[in-house]
C-alpha cells in the first residue's frame, strides 16, 4: 500500500490563506461587471390591441429618451440613425428644430426649467448640453459611456456606465470622479442629494451633492433600470421585479415600500406639481399613473415599445415615445374620467 503523503505545514497554511482570501470574492459576486448578471432590459412589446390614448405624431428614427420643459413648452426627443435631438412643440407635436449630435443619446434631463437639456453621448464619452429653444450645443468630457446626468447644488452628476464612476462637473470643468457601484445607469437629484442606481450591481447609492460624500447604499431589487426623485423620496423602477421601489433618506437610503406594477415597468417620469409618477409597462403597451401614497391609479394604452415617458408639470401633459414606430404620443390627461385599462 502506498503511503499517504502529508503536505508540509507551511503549504497547508498557504492554502488556507488563499481560501480565506478567495471566499469573500466568490460569495460577493460584485467585484466587476463580469461577475454579475446582465442588466435588466425592457420587454419586447406585443402588437397593439388598443389604439393609443391621445394624439400620435411621427418624430424620427428610434426615439428613446424624453424630457419636457415647462418654461418653453418644448419636448426634447432623442433620435438615432441619424443621431439627433428633436425639439417638439408640446401641444401640437410639431418639430421645431433638429439638433445634430455626435452620438445617440439615452436618458435626457433638464439642468433647470428653461434648459439646457442634458444629453449623455455614450460612445463619445461626453455630456452634451443643448440650449432651449435655440438648440445651441456644447460639450464636456466625462467618463466611459455616460448614460444619465442630473443637476444638483450647482453641479452636474454624470453616471459613467462602463467606468463604474460618477463624473462631477462645474460648468465644463471636471472637479471630481466618484467611485460608483458597478454599471451606474440612472441619476436623480433629491434636494441636496444625488441618487445613483447601478443596473449591474443592483444597488442604489446616495451622495451628498455638496460634500460629495457617500451617504450609503441599499439593495435595489431584482433588475433596476431607472431612478427618479419626488421631494425627498427616491423611486427606482425594478424592471425584472415588476415593481416600483420607494426609498427614504434617513439619511442613508432605506427601502420603505414596494409598489407592484405587472408588465415589465421601464420608463418613468415625475409630475412634482400634482405629485404623480408615470411608468411605462413595456410588456403591455401601457402607461400607468401612480400616486406615491395610494399606488397605481389609471392605465392608458400607449404606442408600441413605450421605453420612454415624460411629463410637463405645467400642463400635466404626458408624452410616450415608441422605439419601434418612430412616434411620439401626446396624452392630455382628463382627470374627470378614468378609461378602462
Amino acid at each position: 500500500m502506498r503511503a499517504l503523503r502529508v503536505p508540509p505545514v507551511a503549504a497547508l497554511r498557504g492554502l488556507a490563506l488563499r481560501l480565506v482570501l478567495f471566499a469573500p470574492l466568490a460569495l460577493a459576486g460584485c467585484g466587476s461587471s463580469d461577475e454579475l448578471q446582465p442588466a435588466a432590459e425592457p420587454a419586447t412589446s406585443p402588437p397593439l390591441t388598443r389604439a393609443p390614448a391621445g394624439k400620435v405624431v411621427r418624430v424620427g428614427s428610434g426615439p428613446e429618451g424624453l424630457v419636457a420643459d415647462p418654461r418653453t413648452g418644448l419636448v426634447a426627443v432623442g433620435l438615432r440613425n441619424p443621431d439627433r435631438l428633436a425639439l417638439v412643440e408640446g401641444s401640437s407635436g410639431r418639430i421645431e428644430r433638429r439638433v445634430r449630435l455626435p452620438e445617440s443619446p439615452r436618458h435626457l434631463q433638464l439642468a433647470a426649467s428653461g434648459g439646457p437639456v442634458l444629453v449623455p453621448a455614450e460612445r463619445a464619452d461626453a455630456l452634451l448640453r443643448v440650449s432651449l429653444p435655440g438648440g445651441r450645443l456644447s460639450s464636456a468630457a466625462v467618463g466611459a459611456f455616460p448614460h444619465d446626468a442630473a443637476a444638483a447644488a450647482g453641479r452636474l452628476f454624470v453616471a459613467d456606465e462602463r467606468g463604474d464612476t460618477v463624473t462631477v462637473l462645474a460648468g465644463r470643468r471636471r472637479i471630481r470622479t466618484l467611485p460608483a457601484p458597478v454599471q451606474p445607469g440612472g441619476v436623480a437629484a433629491a434636494g441636496g442629494k444625488v441618487a445613483v442606481v447601478a443596473v449591474g450591481e443592483r444597488v442604489l447609492e446616495v451622495f451628498d451633492a455638496r460634500t460629495l460624500r457617500s451617504l450609503g447604499r441599499a439593495s435595489a431589487g431584482v433588475g433596476p433600470t431607472h431612478v427618479v426623485a419626488l421631494g425627498e423620496r427616491i423611486y427606482v423602477v425594478d424592471t425584472s421585479g415588476d415593481a416600483l421601489l420607494e426609498f427614504r433618506l434617513e439619511p442613508q437610503p432605506v427601502l420603505k415600500r414596494r409598489i407592484a406594477l405587472l408588465g415589465s415597468p421601464y420608463g418613468v417620469a415625475v409630475d412634482p406639481r400634482r405629485r404623480r409618477l408615470w411608468v411605462t409597462l413595456t410588456a403591455r403597451n401601457r402607461v400607468v399613473e401612480v400616486d406615491p401614497d395610494d399606488g397605481p391609479l389609471r392605465r392608458r394604452p400607449t404606442v408600441r415599445q413605450p421605453n420612454s415617458v415624460a411629463v410637463d408639470p405645467r400642463s400635466g401633459r404626458v408624452y410616450v415615445a415608441s422605439l419601434i414606430d418612430g412616434t411620439l404620443q401626446i396624452i392630455d390627461v382628463d382627470r374627470r374620467r378614468a378609461p378602462p385599462g
